[in-house]
């Protein structure tokens, strides 16, 4: 392949362009901005370095001058996103920063939903996502612990973060396809746990449902999720 190195390396240590020829055409952030485009689309999925060619207007081979590896691709595309997140002042409280990190990051998800998928150590070290990390420590300034306990906190709270929106996206997904309305789903399938906990053969659910058989709040689950995580390391 065009441009594959035979040794590993970091694309954000190549220069923007391997090759000879004229100056570049593009740039890696109007790659990035062409992948993000179709990701946001049609899904990861549709992502290739055939379609982010015909998005940009070269051949695809051409591209591998810029992008030698579609993982490469994938790691500007997460840099590109990361780059939306809010660096602010910290405000001392570390538990109330880290709770507004975890919130921003939730909606930063909602707004490119394949980014669960790519949410992998191997892509954390590009510019923007060290420049995130970076802040995310300075929130965490006055917590008193080694920097190993803070990473591993801001990696706990970034992995319930994006456990719960997995779900929630691939929930809204599932509800998208259905041939009926959500709400007929959910009394369907609501009646058929009823009869199987009147049964008599699950009695801690009976006790559980009896306790409280109302609507789960999801955005009160998520809140105690977090205030968990966070209290455990305080």
């Amino acid at each position: 392949m065009a441009g594959r190195a035979a040794v590993p390396e970091v694309i954000w240590s190549r220069p923007e362009r391997t090759g000879r020829g004229p100056r570049p055409a593009f740039t890696r952030a109007d790659i990035a901005a062409a992948a993000v485009r179709i990701a946001d689309a049609e899904g990861l999925d549709a992502v290739s370095m055939r379609r982010v060619a015909g998005e940009l207007g070269c051949g695809t081979m051409s591209l591998y001058n810029y992008v030698p590896r579609k993982e490469d691709l994938y790691e500007l595309m997460m840099d590109a996103v990361s780059g939306e997140h809010e660096l602010w002042e910290p405000s001392g409280d570390w538990h109330a920063d880290l709770v507004r990190v975890a919130h921003q990051t939730r909606a930063l998800m909602h707004r490119h939903t394949w980014l669960p998928r790519l949410m992998s150590p191997v892509y954390g070290f590009s510019p923007n996502a060290l420049r995130y990390l970076e802040h995310c420590l300075a929130c965490l300034d006055p917590y008193d612990a080694p920097y190993g306990t803070k990473m591993e906190l801001v990696a706990m709270v970034n992995g319930v973060v994006t456990t719960y929106v997995a779900n929630e996206i691939a929930t809204a997904e599932r509800t998208r396809t259905l041939p009926w309305s959500e709400e007929q789903e959910n009394a369907t399938r609501l009646a058929y746990l009823a009869r199987q906990v009147a049964s008599g053969a699950y009695p801690r659910l009976a006790a559980s449902f009896a306790e409280d058989a109302g609507p789960i709040d999801l955005e009160a689950v998520f809140e105690r999720a977090l205030t968990r995580v966070l209290d455990g390391f305080a």
